[in-house]
């Protein structure tokens, strides 16, 4: 059965670096939420068009996706808990694969701020995230979630039969890819 790996978290908390490993130990592809932002947004800024625009080329990338035959697909995102819009993405994600059979594991990343921090500027980051290569920006944004934006989940929030739920603060994305792997059985 083809699987639909969601890996959400906070900014530069491993998301992507965990999808690399996760997808090299697997043969899972990895789709991250900076293939689209950045193609976009050299176009369009961070306007509500480069937005719309990015969730439209997701949307059509999981339609086309779910009905090939591949063994899945890892796609890696912030989840805004505290934005309605936001479930209602997730939402409508995960049933573009459930509709074609496939099966959806939820991977929540959690670390701690300063760990964060020390992250937004990994050369493996900026490397593959030319919107983040303004380092002073994307460390203010970083910090401005903190106050006003709940990007992990609550206990019990989460609902999904596949969920699990990690603190990568003092772990390597190898060894977090790994857990992963034996807790769902890739």
């Amino acid at each position: 059965m083809e699987k639909f790996v969601f890996i959400f978290g906070p900014q530069a908390v491993g998301k992507m670096t965990v999808g690399q490993e996760l997808s090299a130990i697997t043969g899972l592809k990895l789709f991250h939420n900076h293939m689209t932002i950045d193609l976009l947004e050299p176009l369009y800024g961070y306007s509500p068009e480069m937005w719309r625009l990015t969730r439209l080329f997701r949307r059509e990338i999981f339609q086309s996706f779910s009905k090939i035959d591949q063994y899945g697909m890892i796609f890696t995102k912030i989840w805004y808990f505290d934005q309605k819009e936001d479930w209602d993405e997730i939402e409508y994600m995960c049933n573009i694969f459930s509709s074609q059979g496939v099966e959806i594991y939820f991977v929540e990343l959690e670390a701690d701020v300063e760990e964060r921090l020390i992250r937004n500027k990994t050369t493996q980051r900026l490397e593959h995230k030319p919107t983040k290569r303004n380092v002073e920006q994307s460390e203010q944004h970083l910090l401005s979630t903190l106050e006003n934006r709940r990007l992990n989940s609550i206990d019990g929030e989460i609902k999904t039969k596949n969920y699990l739920r990690i603190n990568n603060t003092k772990l390597d994305a190898m060894e977090v890819a790994h857990m992963i792997k034996k807790e769902f059985s890739f």
